[in-house]
């Protein structure tokens, strides 16, 4: 058995202005580091073995705490990167809710291609190749002498883990921006070889507090807002 722990990456100052999509250079924000410690210090004494990211730096830089405190280092894995949006990449929220093929992928995710870009069908395949390939890597041998199933860490984007969640929760892929995942939030999947996978969690925070009344999105600007960056 295989334990996949799936980390979204912590805040950074262009969240919820822009479909930040694969655009250079976007690092945490000081609150994106502190979330970043608090991971690595809630899963310090989580055995792991291993710590994936997606090649993109607020990724990385989301990673590499929970990586050092293990002793262990970062592996990009480039199939884990977000949404390939194509030509909406860094557009404005308020920009893209003024485009009727905007409108249309919000409730029919599954049938919209972005202009120049993928389609979620193919991201979601590509992810969960790529984390079924990973947890086979780990499946332990019957022959092996460790005493506790191998944990590994693979931090990526808030669509890509959705949608993996979804697959795995045999969702249908319209619905998957029904699951919410929070910044510096931990999903978690167990692989058990040629069984069902099983979902143990999801959107798990290491510190949970209510959130100040100016940090809540109302519910007219959640409607046009999605949660990815």
């Amino acid at each position: 058995m295989t334990i996949l722990l799936l980390i979204r990456h912590g805040e950074n100052d262009v969240m919820l202005r822009r479909l930040t999509g694969r655009m250079p250079g976007v690092s945490l924000n000081e609150k994106g580091r502190s979330q970043a410690k608090e991971l690595a210090n809630a899963l310090v004494h989580a055995p792991l073995k291993a710590v994936y990211s997606s090649p993109l730096e607020r990724a990385v830089e989301t990673a590499e705490p929970l990586a050092t405190s293990h002793g262990l280092s970062v592996q990009v894995r480039p199939a884990l990167i977000e949404v390939h949006y194509g030509d909406w990449q860094g557009s404005t929220y308020k920009q893209l809710n003024r485009l009727k093929k905007w409108q249309q992928l919000l409730k029919k995710p599954s049938r919209i291609r972005f202009p120049g870009g993928e389609t979620m069908g193919e991201v979601q395949q590509r992810v969960v190749a790529d984390l079924e390939t990973l947890a086979a890597e780990w499946q332990p041998q019957q022959e092996s002498e460790e005493k506790t199933d191998p944990i590994i860490a693979i931090v990526a984007h808030a669509d890509v883990i959705r949608l993996a969640l979804a697959h795995y929760l045999n969702m249908a892929l319209d619905d998957f921006m029904r699951l919410y995942i929070n910044p510096a939030s931990v999903s978690i999947l167990m692989h058990r070889g040629s069984e069902r996978h099983r979902v143990i969690s999801i959107n798990q925070l290491a510190f949970f507090s209510w959130p100040e009344p100016s940090a809540i999105v109302p519910p007219e600007k959640r409607k046009s807002q999605r949660e990815s960056i």
